[in-house]
């Protein structure tokens, strides 16, 4: 079990980048509508990984710093972003991005700040935020007991994760949040969905830092049981894999120097 939030998705990455959920095109109109994305927004996505996250701002025509410390993540977003001339990677940390003081408008943290140091990290986007920066963290949750194979899927990860009570997003709760966003912040939800096959939900699996790899005695079993619970559940050989995109946007107090 890999204990390191830098590299335990290194033997992820192109189950991550096949079978892990984009996000709704809701998230750009919301973020317009309330004033906190325009034209000309410099962003940082922090923990950018394989480039989901980025692309989106991207494809809005905004300048995106992708910061990531994980070679082959990094790498993978490299080579799909290649065509955007607006992106920017950068080898760092979230604690310590080597982005410029007051260079940012708006940082974004998508699937990532659960790994983060809080405290670490907030000196940080102080440092690197504009004074009128926000912060946007987004996590497309899975819905666990949206449909009979999502409540026997989430059976299956509390069977066989690794530590998946310990890194689960679902950690950082309301008391985390609102020590992060000092002085307040706001959540928005928008629904999001991927359909799958057996191949599809079985990538989708293995793209998860806590599930067992082929080397672990666990493996085989593991996907047994997925077998038997996609098959009980198909329908005309798919299931819908349901989601919660949940937004939470906020200032920090201050920005320090």
């Amino acid at each position: 079990m890999n204990n390191n939030p830098t590299t335990r998705f290194t033997d992820r990455v192109e189950n991550y980048i096949k079978y892990r959920p984009s996000y709704p095109a809701d998230v750009i109109e919301y973020l317009k509508s309330e004033g906190i994305l325009k034209d000309d927004t410099v962003i940082a996505d922090i923990g950018s990984g394989t480039g989901l996250s980025a692309e989106m701002f991207l494809k809005n025509g905004n300048s995106v710093y992708g910061v990531e410390p994980n070679d082959a993540m990094r790498e993978a977003a490299e080579k799909l972003l290649s065509v955007y001339s607006n992106f920017r990677s950068i080898n760092a940390t979230a604690e310590e991005t080597a982005l410029p003081v007051n260079s940012i408008d708006l940082i974004i943290c998508a699937q990532a700040f659960h790994w983060f140091d809080i405290q670490k990290v907030k000196i940080e986007f102080k440092r690197i935020l504009k004074p009128t920066g926000r912060v946007c963290l987004i996590w497309n949750e899975r819905v666990l007991d949206g449909n009979p194979f999502l409540v026997a899927y989430e059976k299956l990860l509390l069977k066989y994760g690794t530590d998946y009570k310990n890194v689960r997003h679902e950690n950082i709760d309301e008391n985390k949040l609102n020590e992060f966003f000092e002085s307040g912040y706001t959540m928005k939800t928008f629904p999001n969905k991927q359909v799958f096959d057996l191949a599809g939900v079985t990538g989708r699996l293995l793209s998860s830092s806590y599930t067992p790899q082929y080397d672990s005695p666990l493996y085989e079993p593991m996907l047994a049981e997925l077998n038997e619970i996609f098959e009980k559940n198909q329908v005309n050989g798919f299931i819908e894999f349901l989601y919660d995109t949940n937004i939470y946007t906020g200032k920090l107090l201050y920005n320090i120097i």
